[in-house]
Formats: C-alpha cells, structure tokens, sequence
C-alpha cells in the first residue's frame, strides 16, 4: 500500500460492486457460512461462521485495483491470513496451487500458486469496521492486496490445494490473466483472442449470430463499419474502437468492459443493459444514446483535453460512476437544457 496508481488505474473513495451480487441458494442465510479446506493436505479442515468469527480478529489494510481500472486506497478488513487457517489443514510438499471456491450459482472460483496465497491472502468478515454486505462477498471472503481484485473471492466456501494449477472462472471465461499483478500494466488480459483471418471475416460480416456470447478480445476494431445495426450482446473487451461509426446501432447487453471508444460516434445507439466497466468514451458523440441499467465501474466520459457530448443520453439506473465521472454526467455537461429539464442524465 503506497498511495500511488497502477498503470491504467483512476482512483475512487467508494467501493463499487463487481462480479455477481448474491450468493449461489445454499447460503441464503448468511449464518449457515461454513468453510472446507481439503485436497493436497494432511489433515481436512471445516470452520464454521461462529468459530470462524472468534478466531478472525486481525486488520488488514491495503488498496484495491480493480481490473475494470479503478483503485480504491487504504481499504480495510478484518479477518485472518490464509496461512493461519492452511496451518491447521497441515498442507502436505505437493501442494503448489491453491483454488477458491465460492457459494455461486455460476461455480465462480479463482486459483493462486501457494506461495503467494501464503504470503499474501486473507479471509475476512469485516470491511471498515462494519460486517461485508452481502454484495461485497459477505459474510466471508477472500481478499489477496497484491493482484487485480478478480483474484479475491466472494462468499467462499471451499479451499481446494492442488499440484496443478486451475484457472478460475474469469481466466476461463473472459481471459483475464492468471498471474494478474497490476503494476506491470499488462496483466489484465491474455492476448487477442481472433487470428487475423477471422478478424478479417468479422469485419466484413454482414451478420454478427456467431459472434454474440463468444468473448473477443483485444481486437483493433479502428476503421470498422458494422455491416448490420444489431450487435446485441457482442463482447468486445479491451478492444479498440476508436472514431467508429456507431451511431444508431443495437449494443443491448452487450460487453464492452475496457474497450477504448474516445471520439467514436454512438448517437441514438441502444447500450441497454450493458458492461461498460472501465470504458473510456472520452470525446465520443453519444448524442441521444440509451446507457439505461448499464455497469459503469471506472467508465471514462471525460478526461484531460477530451469531453463526451452526452446531449439527451439516458443513464436510469446505470451504476458505479466514479466520483469524478458522476459529476461530470449529473452536471449536465454536454447535456441540452431539454434533456436536463427532462432528467435525462441522471445517474
């Protein structure tokens, strides 16, 4: 915890919501939270929540980063370390990898090598003082200070070592980088995900069916001109989409987490519904577009030098604005007297 920003990092004072927002049916009441260690040890563990509440007294203070490229500084926890419970399970030479396993209707889990869950993680029940929210992964979850925030587990009911590693749900499905480290800036994501002859074939399709749920990553999109208006439910993540012509388009629930945008056109598109975490759209026209119930964790509509045009846009029930973002949206900057006297806007 030095006080200094990742690459790619803003920073905010609030702790905005990521990932899943309740826990898989088994854990509908919060005191029934029991933990199992097994696998590569020598002795199995289970704790429950009262036990686990007596034992975990300790503070941890750190900052997060978020790979969706927000910070929050000097964020504190209550709990234990990892290696005080691991201790007890009594973790046997073939132990190299750890799994996280949560109370998840998707199976979310995430994996560490050992020695940086021993150095590194904790469990914890408490944040500033307060017990977690459920939204935040409580009553218990994992939280490790050194790696993007995706590599810290919500509602975590099972610890799995293994000789093996196993990639967790995120590296799986969106590839997000197994090692994860924040400061090198370039661990957020694996490579591009398209060879260049099926970039080529996306760019010239006229119809995009194929395409919808399938994550494409890290793609230069610049100079594309969508053959169809219906992008429904693309994944586009850390893709560059620079000064594109979008304008009028279907983008409902669509994902387009980290994608650079800035100077694109979007007036009049449908973005509905969609992830829009970490998006920068920094000088884009989005002129009368619809971000109803969109994810804007660490979104991006205003930085040095470059400014979004956001005249008649819709942000009802939209969430997770930074600070400085949200006051940028709600000070109807860019928006006509009209939209304004109409609340459009509004975050």
């Amino acid at each position: 915890m030095d006080g200094s920003l990742p690459p790619g990092q803003i920073e905010t004072k609030r702790f905005p919501i990521v990932g899943e927002r309740h826990p898989g049916p088994e854990l509908d009441d919060p005191s029934d939270w029991s933990l199992v260690i097994e696998g590569e040890v020598g002795s199995p563990v289970e704790i429950g929540f009262a036990e686990f509440l007596g034992r975990a007294a300790s503070e941890v203070t750190f900052d997060i980063h978020c790979v969706t490229s927000w910070t929050r500084f000097a964020s504190s926890f209550t709990g234990m370390p990892l290696a005080d419970l691991l201790g007890a399970a009594v973790p046997l030479p073939s132990a190299r990898f750890v799994s996280f396993e949560a109370y998840s209707g998707r199976g979310h889990h995430t994996s560490l090598p050992l020695e940086v869950a021993l150095a590194d993680t904790w469990v914890v029940h408490s944040f500033s003082g307060e017990p977690l929210a459920i939204e935040h992964g409580g009553p218990v979850r994992t939280v490790t200070p050194g790696r993007y925030f995706y590599k810290s587990l919500k509602w975590v009911r099972r610890i799995v070592l293994f000789e093996e590693d196993r990639l967790g749900w995120w590296e799986a499905n969106s590839s997000y980088h197994n090692n994860a480290e924040p400061w090198s800036g370039t661990e957020r994501f694996t490579t591009g995900s398209l060879r260049p002859g099926q970039l080529e074939r996306f760019l010239e399709a006229d119809r995009y069916d194929k395409y919808r749920g399938r994550v494409m990553l890290g793609l230069d999109l610049r100079g594309w001109q969508p053959g169809h208006r219906e992008l429904h439910g693309l994944q586009l993540k850390n893709c560059d989409l620079r000064g594109v012509d979008l304008e009028g388009v279907d983008l409902r629930h669509s994902n387009l987490s980290l994608s650079d945008l800035r100077e694109a056109s979007l007036r009049s598109a449908d973005l509905s519904g969609s992830d829009l975490e970490g998006a920068n759209f920094a000088g884009a026209d989005l002129t009368g577009a619809n971000l109803t119930d969109t994810a804007l964790s660490a979104t991006r509509f205003a930085e040095a030098g470059q400014k979004a045009v956001i005249a008649g846009a819709v942000f009802a029930g939209s969430s997770g604005l930074t600070e400085s973002q949200e006051a940028y949206v709600s000070s109807g900057s860019g928006i006509s007297d009209s939209a304004r006297e109409k609340g459009h806007g509004k975050v």
